[in-house]
């Protein structure tokens, strides 16, 4: 008892920095090894991820090669207004936003069911099976997927144009000069390629739920849909969130390779296919300045880091435990 009175007493005239100090100390000492294991991660992460970042100077910078980076000119905001005021820059925000926007939700719904789906399967062969079928497209190149919708949408030897549609009376279609069919041919492909990475992540989630749920649930006789919307889906709601977060950080980003690569640069489809990514790239190959691509990709990655904050602060105050930070 006089033990624990004097440190009470002892701790009552330390001050509060140097108490802080000391318990730091004291959980350095205790966790030193694994500092030290994190330091080969650490220097990656700089190396990789944080000491590039100076080239976000490239992006306020008038550049001329013969002086370099830091010789060149200062230009201000000079290299983000024509993002803003060319005559596309409303085609292709509109375009960027409403694809991904587009895909968040099919990108969810999809992989969701699908995981819930495979996970009724009692055949662990048959389960196997359908993932690695469903996982297979998202190690394919978009350059590869690409020739595969040709294969598919080419106006002489699609299988479209050659087989389906004659079979139902049908003329066949110049699938790249259409635009109304690409808005729903561009998701299909996205979805198609993407669900089996996000379903093996809500799979892995669901096959982590306690069996002792779904047992009580059977007994007291809950319906299998009951079971999904009353226990599979609120406890992998956290799963869920974070997938969502991280999707909506990238809503301003398009995938180059989809919206270059799979239209085949038809400029009949620029209205509907043009996206920010594509757009800075065909500037870059026609004026050639860097300063205009590097400001367009700050300019992505701060709405992103916004978006993703907004996002959380949100979800923190519907529910704290679902939140990413």
């Amino acid at each position: 008892m006089a033990k624990h009175t004097s440190e009470a007493v002892t701790a009552a005239y330390i001050p509060k920095s140097s108490v802080k100090k000391i318990s730091q100390i004291r959980i350095f000492r205790k966790y030193w090894m694994f500092y030290i294991m994190m330091l080969p991660a650490i220097a990656l992460l700089l190396l990789n991820n944080y000491i590039p970042m100076f080239g976000i100077i490239i992006a306020f910078k008038n550049i001329n090669y013969a002086d370099g980076i830091f010789g060149s000119a200062w230009s201000g905001l000079q290299n983000f207004e024509y993002l803003f005021k060319t005559s596309d820059a409303w085609i292709i925000t509109r375009n960027t936003l409403l694809y991904n926007s587009g895909f968040i939700i099919l990108n969810l719904v999809f992989p969701l069911a699908f995981a819930i789906m495979l996970n009724e399967i009692r055949s662990r062969f048959m389960a196997k099976l359908h993932q690695t079928i469903m996982f297979l497209p998202y190690f394919l190149s978009m350059v590869v997927i690409s020739y595969l919708v040709f294969g598919f949408l080419s106006d002489e030897h699609g299988y479209l144009n050659t087989s389906l549609l004659p079979a139902f009376g049908l003329e066949p279609v110049q699938w790249y000069f259409t635009q109304e069919v690409w808005p729903y041919i561009l998701p299909i492909v996205n979805t198609w390629k993407s669900m089996g990475y996000f379903t093996v992540i809500y799979m892995a989630a669901i096959i982590g739920i306690d069996d002792e749920y779904y047992e009580a649930a059977t007994i007291d006789g809950a319906s299998k849909w009951k079971q999904m919307t009353g226990i599979t889906i609120p406890l992998i709601m956290p799963i869920i969130t974070i997938m969502t977060l991280l999707q909506i950080g990238k809503i301003f980003n398009a995938d180059f390779g989809l919206f270059f690569q799979v239209p085949r640069e038809s400029g009949v489809l620029f209205p509907v296919t043009n996206v920010i990514d594509t757009y800075v790239y065909r500037t870059f190959l026609t004026v050639g300045d860097i300063g205009l691509s590097s400001a367009a990709g700050l300019l992505q990655s701060v709405i992103g880091f916004a978006l993703v904050f907004i996002s959380n602060w949100v979800v923190r105050r519907i529910n704290k435990d679902n939140a990413l930070f």
